[in-house]
């Protein structure tokens, strides 16, 4: 019995020693493989730190790099608008120069504007020669030109403007005869053919005051003696004019001139040199 016992130890004791020692080999532990892809991972991480960093840079330099372009090319941007705005503020200071000057007539252009004398000398009804218009200077405008008998003299060289107008008009009223004639028991005129030319002459210092024909308008008219007519002839044109040189106006049939300034005039305004 003792015997029996001893051996039922033993055996256990053998068994656990031999089920110790096989699992021990059926379960034998893997061994981690933690040490191979830790140096893996580390360098991995590594790497993208660097090219993280890399690109960061390279950004930084491109963003740096454009922001200074944009600064050149607005700063290029700003000279040029600087070069275009300089005309025209010159220009506006010429404008203000041009104002202060006005304020002293003795610098600005010459010109004149004279519309025409009430009472003249006139042509005769049929008479086909022509007659210098004499204008009113009392009435009129001069400025650094003169005016005698007629005639507009230049006395600044330079490249003028020259114009004039002249109207003529004929009517007749009932009982009062016609406007052409002073005294009523005159027959009435003749006016179914008439020419009204208007002619500008120019008068050159340079050719010994050679008088020159500058301009010419008109039109034959067929008037009607017994109601309102009225025809104006109107031209103008530039010229280069000297000191010293003058202009004037002929008409035919002047006996039909219109006494009113607002309707036949004549003048100049200098342009430039």
């Amino acid at each position: 019995m003792a015997a029996t016992h001893s051996d039922y130890r033993g055996y256990l004791s053998r068994n656990s020693v031999d089920m110790e020692a096989a699992g021990h080999h059926r379960f034998h532990p893997v061994q981690s493989s933690e040490p191979t892809y830790r140096p893996l991972l580390f360098g991995t991480l590594a790497v993208m730190g660097l090219l993280q960093v890399a690109s960061s840079v390279a950004i930084l330099l491109h963003l740096t790099g454009y922001l200074q372009e944009v600064d050149l090319s607005t700063a290029s941007h700003r000279h040029i608008e600087e070069v275009q705005t300089e005309p025209v503020l010159n220009a506006l200071r010429d404008t203000r120069k041009n104002r202060n000057r006005c304020k002293n007539p003795k610098e600005n252009l010459p010109s004149a504007h004279l519309p025409i004398k009430h009472f003249q000398e006139r042509s005769k009804e049929g008479e086909e020669k022509a007659i210098t218009i004499d204008w009113d200077k009392d009435h009129g405008y001069l400025h650094l030109m003169t005016y005698e008998k007629g005639k507009l003299r230049v006395n600044e060289s330079g490249f003028y403007y020259v114009y004039a107008k002249t109207c003529f008009r004929y009517y007749k009223l009932a009982g009062l005869g016609d406007q052409a004639n002073s005294q009523a028991e005159e027959p009435p005129l003749d006016v179914s053919n008439t020419q009204l030319i208007q002619y500008v002459y120019h008068e050159n210092i340079k050719q010994n005051s050679k008088a020159g024909l500058l301009m010419k308008t008109g039109s034959t008219m067929r008037w009607d003696n017994t109601s309102y007519n009225m025809y104006c002839a109107q031209q103008g044109r530039g010229v280069r004019l000297e000191k010293g040189d003058a202009l004037y106006v002929d008409v035919s049939s002047a006996f039909l001139l219109d006494p009113q300034g607002e309707g036949t005039y004549f003048g100049a305004i200098k342009l430039g040199n």
